[in-house]
């Protein structure tokens, strides 16, 4: 299975635009039902590690905005010693004949170092381009944006699938693509308790980035622990502490 990615224009433009979205659906396979709904609004809260001290809070949260438009959060703000990072990613979305278009994102990091920001939008009128507010426009052939990702896991895993492979555009506005390999069930024992679940790995391309994250069924698939490491040092993981469903 493969979930697609496609973008809405604005309300405004909204009935100018649904053909030109139903023609770039012909592209890609549809999206099946899954066992536990992924989409179920929720609000979870997750402690951050750093080489097994606390070291920050991480959030992330669904809402539904209306009948088919929803809106992924992800912050985090985390700090040890002398050094801090604090992290926002917003995302706007629609659910469209059952198809996951990318509307909008927004990016924001502030702490040591260089700040970062990032504004995209995805334009479905002819030629579909993704929008990068003072950076490069792309073409846009079903990429979706930097977190939509744990949805896209969430629905694959939903469905029995060890394996899928999707393009994207990272955190500062360049394309990237990643391939998800499961990796087997485990019990996990994270500050929310015990959890049955379904470990992946995140690969990238031409990356020393190693991603791993854990999916439990009994939470609709969300997302419970994330841990990633850069040449084989651990840069952070983020464990479940808190879920609440809407």
């Amino acid at each position: 299975m493969t979930i697609r990615f496609l973008s809405q224009a604005t309300q405004v433009n909204k009935n100018k635009v649904l053909g030109c979205l139903l023609s770039l659906v012909l592209f890609l396979p549809t999206l099946a039902s899954a066992q536990g709904n992924p989409f179920t609004p929720y609000s979870a809260e997750y402690t951050a590690f750093k080489w097994g001290d606390d070291v920050g809070t991480a959030k992330i949260e669904l809402s539904q905005l209306s009948e088919s438009q929803y809106s992924l959060t992800y912050a985090s703000k985390v700090s040890k010693f002398f050094l801090s990072d604090k992290r926002n990613e917003h995302s706007v979305f629609s659910l469209l004949e059952g198809e996951i278009i990318p509307n909008e994102y927004h990016y924001s990091r502030r702490g040591t170092g260089k700040n970062k920001s990032l504004d995209v939008n995805f334009d479905a009128t002819e030629p579909a381009t993704i929008v990068v507010k003072d950076g490069d426009n792309h073409p846009w052939n079903g990429q979706l944006d930097n977190q939509l990702y744990r949805l896209f896991i969430a629905h694959g895993l939903a469905e029995g699938e060890d394996t899928v492979a999707y393009d994207y555009i990272n955190s500062r506005g360049q394309l990237r693509s990643q391939t998800v390999s499961v990796i087997g069930e485990e019990t996990l024992q994270v500050p929310f308790g015990e959890l049955d679940t379904i470990k992946v790995k995140i690969n990238r391309k031409n990356s020393t980035r190693e991603t791993f994250a854990w999916f439990a069924p009994s939470l609709n698939y969300t997302l419970v622990r994330l841990q990633q490491f850069k040449d084989g040092d651990e840069q952070g993981d983020i464990q479940l502490k808190h879920y609440i469903p809407k």
